[in-house]
C-alpha cells in the first residue's frame, strides 16, 4: 500500500471529508494547529508543499514559481489571456525577418534588492546561465537553440538563434529566464536560491526555513512593474509563504483569519467558501495544469505496451475527477486541454477512456494469466509496479483510487509519496516504474517540448521516451514560422504519443483563489500554475 516520506501521506477519505464539513461550520473556531496570525504589515499566503531550491535556472516546480515571480523579472511578461506578450525588463522588441535575432531595448533605473543597477550583462549572464549545459537546467530548451546572448550596451540585448523558435518570447515569460545577480550566484554557489538570492523582483528574499515558510520583504525601489497591473509598485511590506499540508488546517486558517491568501484550496470546500460573505472566491478560467501517470517504457512490467493499455483501460478517472475536485474540474480525456495551442482531437480519440472488461482482455491477450494472490504473472514476472509522487492530498486521493481500480484487473500498484523537498531528486531516478505529475503548460509544443526529448532523460522525460521521430517533430514545431504547418506537426506528434500510450491522462486542474476581508486586489493569473505572479495589486485594509 502507501508509505511516506517524512510525515503520513494518507488518511481514509470519509474521515477527511467528514473533519472538513465540521471546519465549514466551525467559522468562530480557534486558530489550527500549524497557523498563525499575520502580522499587520504582512500579507500570510498559505501554501501545500515547498520546493527543493529557488534557483530558477535549476527547477522546474509550481512551488518554486510561487516564490521566483515575486522575487525576480523577466524580459517579457504575460498577460491574464495567457496568450499576450507584454514588456517587462524589456520595454519593447523587434525580430530579425528571419526569426533568428530578437534585439531587446530594456527598461533603465531598474535595480536589484542589493541596490545594484540592472544593466543588458545581467540580463545576458542570467540567461546564458540557463542554457550553460553545466548548470543542468531541466528546462532548458525552453530558451531555443542559442547561438549567443549578448550585451551591445547598457540597455540593449541581442538574442541570437541558431533556427527560428516559434514560442521564444511566450518562454521568456516563464521564471525560468529570471534576471538574477552574477556576483550573489558565485558566492553562494550550489546554494543560491538555497541560502538567499538578489534579483529584481518586487520582493526580496529575507529568509527561507524549509517546509516551513518563507519570508520576503517589499523591494523598496521596484516601480516597473508589468503593465497588467493598476501599480507598478508592491503595496505590502512584507509576504510570508507558509506551508500546511494538511487542507483542512489550510481552509480552517483561512477562515479563522490566520491567513490571508491560498490558491490551495479543498475542492470539497468551494460550495461552502462562496456562502461565507467574509471571504472572496475568485477563478482564473484560462489555466492549462494538468494531472498525468507517466510510465519508464524500458522497464521490464511498464515497458509492455499491453500492461500501459491496460492501465489506460482500467482507470476510471471521471470517478477520480468526481472525488478529487467535486464538480470543480474534469477528467482529462486526452494528453493536452482542448482549449490549448495546437490541440488535435483525432488524438484525442486514440486515448482508451474506462473499459474494466475490455483491460482484463488486452492483458490476457497479452499473456498476463492471474496468479493465486489475484496479481497477474508473465514469463516469471508479477504485473507490480512502483510509483513515486509528490506527497499532496490531490495525489493521495488519487492513488488510492488508481491502486484500488488497478487491482480489479489483476494490476498491483506500489505507492511511495514523497515529501517536495526530496521528492523532486527520487523522481530523477531509475527505481520506480511509473510516476504521478502535475505540470501547467501554454500550448502542445510546450507541454511535448517538456516531457518528451530523449535529451530530457532522466528528468523531466521521467518515462525514458527515446524516439529520433519524436525529437526531429519537436524540432520542426519549435522552429516552424508557419502556425499552421506547426499545428501539423504537433497534431501527428500527438497521435504518436497517444497510440503508445506512454501517459494515463488523469486531471484538468481548475485554478481557484480565496481570500480574506484584510486583502484587496487579489486577482488569480496562472502563469506556469501560480496565482499571486506579482501580486503588485494586493494591499492589506488592515
Amino acid at each position: 500500500m502507501f508509505k511516506a516520506s517524512r510525515r503520513t501521506a494518507t488518511r481514509p477519505m470519509m474521515r477527511w471529508l467528514g473533519g472538513a464539513a465540521l471546519l465549514l461550520g466551525a467559522l468562530g473556531a480557534a486558530a489550527p494547529a500549524g497557523a498563525q496570525s499575520a502580522p499587520r504589515d504582512a500579507l500570510l499566503v498559505l501554501r501545500e508543499i515547498d520546493a527543493d531550491r529557488y534557483d530558477p535556472a535549476r527547477t522546474s516546480s509550481l512551488a518554486a514559481g510561487e516564490a521566483l515571480f515575486l522575487l525576480s523579472d523577466t524580459l517579457v511578461t504575460m498577460d491574464w489571456d495567457q496568450r499576450t506578450i507584454r514588456p517587462g525588463l524589456a520595454e519593447s522588441w523587434s525580430i530579425s525577418e528571419d526569426g533568428r535575432t530578437y534585439t531587446f531595448k530594456l527598461r533603465q533605473g531598474v535595480t536589484f534588492c542589493d541596490g545594484k543597477p540592472f544593466t543588458a550583462k545581467d540580463a545576458a549572464y542570467s540567461l546564458k546561465r540557463w542554457v550553460d549545459p553545466a548548470t543542468r537546467s531541466p528546462v532548458r530548451w525552453r530558451a531555443g537553440p542559442v547561438q549567443d546572448i549578448r550585451a551591445v550596451d547598457d540597455h540593449t540585448l541581442v538574442y541570437e538563434l541558431k533556427e527560428p523558435f516559434s514560442e521564444l518570447l511566450l518562454q521568456l515569460t516563464q521564471y525560468f529566464g529570471s534576471i538574477v545577480d552574477q556576483a550573489t550566484v558565485e558566492r553562494l554557489g550550489d546554494n543560491f536560491g538555497v541560502q538567499g538570492f538578489n534579483g529584481t523582483g518586487p520582493y526580496c528574499w529575507q529568509s527561507w526555513t524549509p517546509r516551513q515558510e518563507m519570508v520576503l520583504t517589499k523591494h523598496p525601489r521596484y516601480n516597473w512593474g508589468p503593465p497588467i497591473y493598476k501599480n507598478p509598485a508592491p503595496q505590502v511590506e512584507r509576504i510570508i509563504l507558509r506551508i500546511i499540508p494538511e487542507a483542512t488546517t489550510r481552509l480552517a486558517a483561512v477562515q479563522s483569519g490566520q491567513g490571508d491568501v491560498t490558491q490551495w484550496i479543498p475542492y470539497f470546500a468551494l460550495e461552502g467558501l462562496r456562502r461565507i460573505p467574509t471571504l472572496k472566491l475568485q477563478q482564473q478560467p484560462v489555466h492549462f495544469f494538468d494531472h498525468f501517470l507517466g510510465f519508464k517504457v524500458d522497464k521490464p512490467v511498464s515497458g509492455d505496451p499491453a500492461i500501459r493499455e491496460a492501465v489506460n483501460l482500467a482507470v476510471d478517472k471521471q470517478a477520480i475527477a468526481k472525488a478529487v475536485f467535486f464538480g470543480a474540474g474534469e477528467a482529462a480525456t486526452a494528453y493536452l486541454n482542448p482549449a490549448a495551442l495546437d490541440f488535435n482531437p483525432e488524438a484525442a480519440k486514440l486515448v482508451p477512456q474506462f473499459d474494466a472488461s475490455a483491460a482484463r482482455k488486452v492483458l490476457d491477450e497479452a499473456g498476463w494469466t492471474p496468479g493465486s494472490d489475484g496479481v497477474r504473472v508473465k514469463d516469471g514476472q508479477r504485473a507490480s509496479l512502483l510509483l513515486y509522487a509528490l506527497q499532496t492530498a490531490v495525489n493521495s486521493t488519487v492513488m488510492q483510487a488508481i491502486q484500488a481500480d488497478l487491482r480489479r484487473v489483476g494490476i498491483e500498484l506500489r505507492v511511495q509519496l514523497w515529501d517536495a523537498t526530496v521528492g523532486w531528486g527520487k523522481l530523477a531516478t531509475q527505481e520506480f516504474d511509473a510516476f504521478v505529475m502535475s505540470y501547467p503548460y501554454m500550448s502542445a509544443t510546450d507541454a511535448f517540448s517538456l516531457y518528451f526529448p530523449s535529451t530530457n532523460r532522466p528528468t523531466p522525460n521521467r518515462m525514458n521516451w527515446n524516439d529520433p521521430e519524436t525529437d526531429e517533430a519537436l524540432r520542426q514545431a519549435r522552429g516552424a514560422t508557419d502556425p499552421a504547418e506547426r499545428a501539423r506537426v504537433m497534431g501527428d506528434l500527438q497521435k504518436r504519443i497517444a497510440e503508445a500510450n506512454v501517459w494515463l491522462p488523469l486531471l484538468r486542474q481548475p485554478l481557484w483563489v480565496v481570500s480574506t476581508q484584510r486583502v484587496e486586489g487579489v486577482r488569480p493569473h496562472g502563469i506556469y500554475g501560480v496565482a499571486l505572479y506579482k501580486g503588485l495589486d494586493i494591499r492589506l485594509t488592515r
